[in-house]
């Protein structure tokens, strides 16, 4: 079995923010949303992975490589124009070279990884295997409408969802599926969509089974969606992912979990509650408190601020009495205060911005 990930301009939900190279590199806990998935694959006993790139992906090959550090083997896909999901699978067809495959949705976070996927599908051997979890806002997914497990309908982001059952961004199909996909036409929206190919295979007799989500998911596309998703990586953390190898001073107070990254340094009068992460080189200065649910890139600065549920990127600087919360700063954002205020702030930007609150 083969793993397919797909990466570099799909699901462009992310709009709010602008960063250097592409919304799948933003770091959860510290660590690109891409690499989870690759690690799902990995997990499940997939060692062969192509990589389907769209026209973002920046960074993607420089942090992979040919995968053997994450213990892959990497294949590189370009796909051009993003024209729909269903389109990047026929683009890896040559190298799926006709063995059932994983498909996983670079930026997506699954709790419980791929392996029940592979589990289903090595037990009946279907054509298809769907992931589906209720959703608050089904309008914004694929919707599956069932009757026990009988699917009933498939529909793209529908305008009037028949179902509170979204399709997650994990799929597993065997070689069926590019019979369907070649008789595919553009959608509405112009792509070829993955839920008119599962639609495919079931007017057409192969068998499509549903796996329910029993974990928590989140599709990143949002500013919202990555701020909870680092908040639930971290609190699945534990001491071995967690550890302090910085300084953690005397008169500094670190209450739970918190990972100290190498040459951080935690001053006197600081205080920070798990679950947190710190990257490597990171100064929090007297009268900073950080935490729960926030993570820390390299380099930072932090000096007499308050930042609780938040993604601070590299080399960030957040000076005065301000109070953040549910933000993310991206890479060398500075944002300074010059008086208390008793409101926390929502600050979500991009690159290089200077904020002064």
């Amino acid at each position: 079995m083969k793993g397919l990930l797909l990466a570099g301009g799909y699901g462009t939900r992310l709009r709010p923010l602008t960063f250097t190279g592409n919304k799948h590199m933003i770091p959860v806990a510290n660590r690109p949303i891409l690499l989870y998935g690759l690690e799902h694959l990995r997990a499940a006993g997939i060692r062969r992975v192509a990589i389907v790139l769209g026209p973002m992906h920046e960074g993607i090959q420089e942090a992979v490589g040919d995968g053997h550090h994450l213990g892959l083997e990497v294949t590189y896909v370009h796909q051009g124009a993003p024209k729909g999901l269903a389109h990047a699978v026929a683009c890896a067809r040559e190298f799926l070279d006709g063995e059932p495959f994983v498909m996983y949705l670079g930026d997506n976070l699954l709790q419980e990884g791929v392996r029940p996927f592979v589990a289903t599908y090595e037990a009946s051997r279907p054509d298809a295997v769907i992931g589906v979890t209720p959703v608050s806002e089904p309008r914004h997914y694929g919707v599956v409408e069932l009757d026990g497990d009988r699917i009933v309908s498939l529909e793209e982001k529908p305008a009037r969802p028949k179902s509170n059952l979204a399709l997650v961004g994990v799929y597993l199909f065997t070689s069926a599926v590019f019979e369907i996909i070649d008789r595919l036409k553009p959608s509405a929206r112009g792509e070829l969509e993955i839920t008119e190919a599962i639609s495919g295979l079931l007017k057409e007799g192969h068998r499509v089974v549903v796996q329910r989500v029993s974990g928590w998911w989140k599709d990143t596309g949002l500013p919202a969606d990555l701020i909870e998703a680092n908040e639930r990586v971290l609190s699945s953390l534990g001491p071995k992912d967690l550890t302090a190898e910085g300084e953690v001073r005397p008169g500094a107070k670190v209450r739970g979990l918190v990972g100290v990254g190498r040459g951080t340094v935690v001053e006197d009068g600081a205080e920070i509650d798990g679950p947190a992460i710190l990257g490597e080189g990171v100064r929090v200065g007297p009268g900073t408190r950080i935490g729960p649910g926030t993570s820390i890139g390299a380099g930072g600065i932090l000096l007499g601020c308050s930042i609780r549920r938040s993604i601070l990127l590299d080399r960030v600087r957040v000076e005065g009495p301000v109070r953040l919360s549910d933000s993310i700063l991206g890479r060398d954002v500075t944002v300074r205060s010059i008086r208390p205020s008793e409101t926390e702030a929502q600050i979500i930007v991009g690159d290089s911005a200077r904020i002064l609150v």
